[in-house]
Formats: structure tokens, sequence, C-alpha cells
């Protein structure tokens, strides 16, 4: 499998991989525009923009859009997160050629019908107001907030609902004008593809357009603060963070690693501990999310009100431990299953062409899978000490708590319990 990269001359990037073997594939358009990269009065717009997408363009209608994937068997989606938004379908080899002009259509020529704008915005508002009844969703929310406070970065990608309410197509259009050029745009296709005629067609489709440049984006400054919100539910639910490593970090492995050994699986100690030991909780894990200038390390349980406190302390016992006596085989069993769940998630052309768009527009290449296998190797048992200590030492921690929390430490409890 071979990875091959082209830039057209307006800066739009190509890349392809080639997967022997596959009768299908994966191609999308992923654009640097997402939640991070809207104005305060913005927010929302970048996810608003994505859904209207789908709503009509000059050659096909809506109905159209989804049949002429889906008479094929194909498959077509998008998404928005803070820093991207991506377009991509899943077809057969044949169609391909197809995937790409229904894609880019979409991108390129919505037509933001007025009528269509009412009813998708009901939509989002139904969207966000699901969110709301979704504790372990929107929790991660108010962390997000907790730790960015009034930044673009701590704001949530779905918009508040008297935002969405207020969006026209003036704004719409506004935002594709400001991010939707060639030089913010990845095209990225994998499976059973061809570059060289992948290249030609989209030299044809984009090669006209002209290029937008970068907006500043507004560095992000970790602060820390708490949020709760208090509702009767079954169960508190409980996220705390610590800043973490960006993409760019030379830390960011050891940040990975930490978190997968701290709280990635069922032999994690967080796992180990707070649930198999005491049965304190049904689920408790921890993850390491890395933008382009800052990270977050998030460990996230649900509990009984009863026993929010002994989850908490426990949780930060555990963090102090892990700076102290991190094992040579929990690091090995972390570094496993990271490689692991790399390589097997590669066997999809659909994570091959995220992670090609993902890499270029990070790094402006695409790293070799092995140079990725080298870093997880090279996290040693003394660098995740060193980190765990640094972690739990620093005093701007964030946490959000959700439910029944009159029971919960407070924020500077926690802090206090951490660096004593």
């Amino acid at each position: 499998m071979t990875i091959r990269l082209t830039t057209v001359p307006n800066g739009l990037r190509i890349a392809t991989e080639r997967m022997p073997g596959l009768a299908s594939a994966s191609i999308g358009v992923w654009l640097t525009a997402g939640g991070r990269h809207e104005r305060l009065e913005q927010n929302g717009i970048a996810h608003f923009l994505e859904h209207m997408a789908f709503k009509g363009t000059a050659r096909r209608t809506a109905l159209q859009i989804a049949e002429e994937i889906e008479d094929v068997g194909g498959y077509i989606n998008a998404y928005t997160s803070r820093e991207m938004t991506a377009y991509y379908a899943r077809v057969l080899e044949a169609d391909v050629p197809l995937a790409l002009d229904v894609i880019s259509d979409i991108v390129l020529n919505p037509v933001f019908d007025e009528k269509e704008i009412e009813t998708e915005r009901h939509v989002i508002l139904q969207e966000i107001g699901q969110a709301l009844d979704t504790p372990d969703d929107i929790i991660f929310d108010w962390l997000q907030e907790a730790a960015f406070p009034d930044q673009a970065l701590g704001r949530t990608i779905l918009g508040p609902a008297e935002r969405v309410s207020s969006f026209g197509r003036s704004d719409l259009t506004g935002f594709v004008g400001e991010h939707y050029g060639p030089d913010q745009m990845i095209l990225s296709a994998a499976g059973a593809v061809d570059h060289d005629a992948i290249v030609k067609a989209a030299e044809g489709i984009f090669g006209g357009l002209k290029p937008v440049g970068a907006r500043p984006l507004q560095r992000a400054t970790w602060a820390g603060g708490e949020r709760r919100e208090v509702k009767d539910l079954e169960q508190v639910h409980f996220a705390m963070g610590f800043e973490a490593p960006s993409v760019t970090d030379a830390d960011f492995f050891t940040g990975q690693v930490y978190a997968t050994a701290l709280g990635g699986g069922m032999s994690s100690r967080l796992f180990q501990k707070i649930r198999e030991e005491r049965g304190l909780c049904y689920s408790i894990y921890a993850q390491a999310g890395a933008y382009e200038d800052t990270g977050m390390i998030t460990i996230y349980a649900g509990t009984s009100a009863e026993e929010i406190g002994d989850l908490c302390t426990l949780t930060m016992d555990e963090l102090k431990r892990a700076a102290e006596d991190m094992s040579e085989a929990e690091l090995a069993r972390a570094r496993a299953q990271m490689k692991a769940g790399l390589l097997m998630g590669l066997e999809s052309p659909s994570a091959r062409a995220e992670r090609m768009a993902r890499h270029l527009a990070i790094w402006g290449r695409v790293q070799d899978v092995a140079e990725t296998a080298a870093e997880i190797d090279a996290v040693t048992r003394a660098g995740i000490r060193t980190f765990a200590g640094g972690l739990a030492g620093r005093a701007q921690t964030a946490l959000a708590l959700y439910g029944p929390v009159e029971n919960a430490p407070s924020l500077g409890a926690l802090r206090d319990r951490l660096a004593a």
C-alpha cells in the first residue's frame, strides 16, 4: 500500500492510498474549518453548514443527493469537530467518480434554500435538546467549557439554541466565503482508488477555485474550573480534565500511553480499582484528546449520589499512585493496545482516508504507520512517571458534574487531595 500526495496550484491537497484486494473505497473532503474557527456570534454555524450541505445544490435536490449514492449501494455522511469538518462517502470502485462528484457538489454548490434552512434549524434544535437529555454526552461539552472558558475551543460544536435560532442564509454564505477555499481543503481517498484519475477529476472540479487564506486561530489558554448541574437523575455523571500535550508536542504519545494505562480498558488501573474491586460504577475510563495547540486528558465515570465521594477520592489516589509505581507491564500493555488499535483501524479504507487527511492538516505530511508505532514504543516508564507526576501536580483541573451532585466533593477539595 502506497500513499500518494499531490498539491494543486491553488492549494488543494490530494492524498490517496490504494489497498489491494478491496472492492470498495472511501473518499471525502476534509476542511480545516471547525467549531474553534468560529467567532462568538458564529458559534454553531460550522455544524449548521454541514447539515445544509445535504439539503440541495444547484444540480441536485436533497433526495437526489441521498438517492444517487444509495442507488449504487453506497453510504454518505459528514461530521463537524472542533478543528475540522468532513464530507465523505463509501462506495464500490466503479462508483468513486460518482462519489467525488456528489461530495464536491454539496461542498461547493449548496443553494441554502430558505425553506430548507428553517426545516434544518428545527432538526438541529432537536439535536441540541437530545444532547441535553444525554448526560454522558453533554457533560463533555461542559468540561470543555470549564477548561477553556470564554474561548472558541471551549464552546459547544452545536452552538446554543438561541444562536442557532437566529442564523440566516447570509451567515452560512459568510462562513463558506471565509473558510471553504481550496487551500483549506484536503481530498482524501483510500481503498480501490486510482490516484491519477482522482487528481485529474479533482483538478477539473476544484482547480478554478481561489484560495481564501488561513484565518488567525485563537490560541487556547487552559484555565480550569468547575461546572455543576443539579438534575434528578439516577446517577451522578463525573468528568475531570487535565491539560495534556498538543498533537505536535514531544510528549504527545506519552500522554496517549498514560491515558490508556490509566483508564483505557478492563485491565486499566481505574477500571480494576474502582469498578472491579470496589463496584462503585458501571463505566469508568480515561482518554487523551489533542488539538493543534493543547490537549486534554479526561476521566469519566457514572455512579450513585451516595458513592460519588468515594469514587472521586479513589480516582485522585490512583492518579497520584500512577506517578509513583506505574509498572513496565502496564506500560507494555498500553503500548500494545495502542498499536493494535492503530493497525486494526487501518483495515478500514474510511479510517485510512481520515488518517491521511488529519495528518496533512496537522503536519503537512502523512506519518508512516511504522513511524507511529516506533513513537509509541519509544515511550518509557521513566517518561510516563514523570508525565504522571507533572499531571498530578497541576492545580488547574477542570471538573464537570451532572445529576444529584450534592454529595460530590468540591473542585478545591479534589485539587488538594491530588496535590497532597
